[in-house]
């Protein structure tokens, strides 16, 4: 005895596995797609974050002994001896404050040189990674705090056993206290969501 409601069930039964091979087809697709996009982002990140760690390397170790210099170099000299990066110290009498001074006595920066955004009136903005300002990853620094010490502006340590001095006495000598620097910095690409940022504490 054939029951009249049997005709439909193998139709029925073909549409629900077509259905759940679909729902499962999708879900794949999906989880391939976020990984793919989650790849891509972590990618620039990491390109971003090793423009920003290139730009603490080229401030700290070049430009910032080299601006503590006892004749330091002028904007315009360093900015024409590292144009090959686009460099930029669009607020140089400030800078210099900085580099020197206590944070309270910066009374040549303006309320955007004094803000912490790094990309908003930096103090080193420069370009690695490409040629000219449109390619590569731009590099802005900026300097947040400064608590001086008593190193010599030259990048001489006075107190140090090869120090340049001709002589020294015995006796008690002061504690070297290295000037810090609060530093920010962020690194940029072409493309918005291309950013990475760093904040460290200089001591020189």
């Amino acid at each position: 005895m054939v029951l009249k409601g049997e005709n439909g069930a193998a139709l029925v039964t073909a549409l629900m596995l077509t259905a759940l091979s679909l729902v499962i087809a999708l879900a794949l697709l999906y989880i391939v797609s976020a990984g793919t996009k989650l790849t891509a982002s972590q990618k620039r990140y990491r390109t971003a974050l090793a423009a920003a760690h290139g730009g603490v390397e080229l401030v700290t170790l070049e430009l910032v002994p080299r601006l503590l210099q006892q004749n330091p170099d002028s904007a315009s000299t360093l900015q024409n001896e590292f144009s090959l990066i686009s460099l930029r110290l669009p607020g140089y009498n400030c800078l210099q404050q900085k580099l020197v001074s206590p944070t309270s006595a910066w009374s040549s920066c303006s309320s955007a040189q004094l803000n912490p955004d790094p990309a908003l009136s930096p103090d080193f903005s420069f370009v690695l990674g490409g040629v000219g300002q449109s390619d590569g990853y731009r590099v802005t620094v900026k300097i947040l705090d400064t608590v001086p010490g008593n190193t010599d502006t030259g990048g001489n340590d006075l107190l140090d056993a090869g120090s340049p001095v001709t002589g020294m006495e015995e006796g008690i000598h002061p504690q070297h206290v290295p000037a810090l620097f609060n530093i920010s910095v962020k690194g940029v690409g072409g493309a918005p969501r291309e950013k990475a940022g760093l904040s460290l504490l200089y001591a020189y």
